[in-house]
């Protein structure tokens, strides 16, 4: 296949989906993922894409921009609240919890009260806030990325891989019903796609500041996960046919 070609079909998959992976090009277009990477490359050096660490993303700046925890904690804090205190009174004893990284799920903490669940996180201050409070918890290994002090990376998507969780509570940048639940950056993208697909139940904690959102990269479905919000006072539950609803 010429260069020319394979650039057409990089350039529209991502016109597509927003962003891709390394993977999921050699997949769709039937290449070698070295090739992948050098067309990557100069795509990115000619200013049709943005490559990022995995794949790349289109161009369109905002949806790529991720704030820091700090600056994020003082947003919506009483919707916040009210979300992190109805997903902890789910907890039971026997579950078997993963807990993104994330400021509302962070706020998850000072609410649990259930010891006899295990947690798994990708939080950095989520484990420590969980040791220090007397719950057992695992932190997965793996690259830190400090705008979100997230655990991230190939070690922490293996580590993943061989638990089987209960539940499982994610933070998302946005939730729409074209992209689904969405998040700025590929290498968190791919964690909380990996330990979504690994929980029985999943939850995506969502203040109102999330909806009609997109981030660049897509993280699963509408129908793959049930979110907790505050936006309607009087559903704490939205399913996938209620949260289409709300989207229109």
């Amino acid at each position: 296949m010429l260069p020319d070609e394979r650039f057409r079909k990089i350039l529209e998959l991502i016109r597509i989906n927003r962003s891709v992976t390394v993977q999921e090009l050699v997949k769709q277009i039937g290449i070698s993922e070295s090739t992948i990477r050098r067309d990557l490359t100069a795509l990115d050096k000619k200013g049709l894409l943005n490559k990022v660490h995995g794949g790349a993303t289109a161009l369109d700046a905002g949806l790529n921009m991720e704030e820091a925890v700090a600056n994020k904690s003082l947003k919506n804090v009483d919707e916040k609240r009210r979300i992190a205190q109805y997903c902890a009174g789910i907890i039971r004893p026997d579950d078997f919890i993963y807990l993104d990284a994330g400021t509302t799920t962070e706020m998850m903490i000072e609410f649990l009260t259930e010891k006899k669940a295990s947690y798994v996180t990708n939080g950095i201050s989520h484990a420590k806030k969980l040791m220090d409070c007397g719950f057992k918890v695992y932190l997965i290994g793996g690259e830190l990325r400090a705008v979100t002090e997230a655990i991230v990376g190939a070690e922490a998507l293996e580590s993943l891989r061989k638990y089987n969780f209960t539940k499982g509570f994610f933070g998302v940048n946005g939730i729409s019903k074209r992209s689904g639940f969405t998040t700025p950056d590929v290498t968190e993208a791919l964690v909380k796609k990996t330990a979504l697909e690994h929980c029985l139940d999943a939850y995506i904690l969502a203040d109102s500041s999330k909806f009609r959102t997109v981030s660049a990269v897509s993280v699963a479905a509408l129908d793959q996960a049930l979110i907790v919000t505050g936006k309607l006072e009087d559903q704490s539950f939205l399913n996938y046919a209620v949260i289409k609803e709300v989207l229109e």
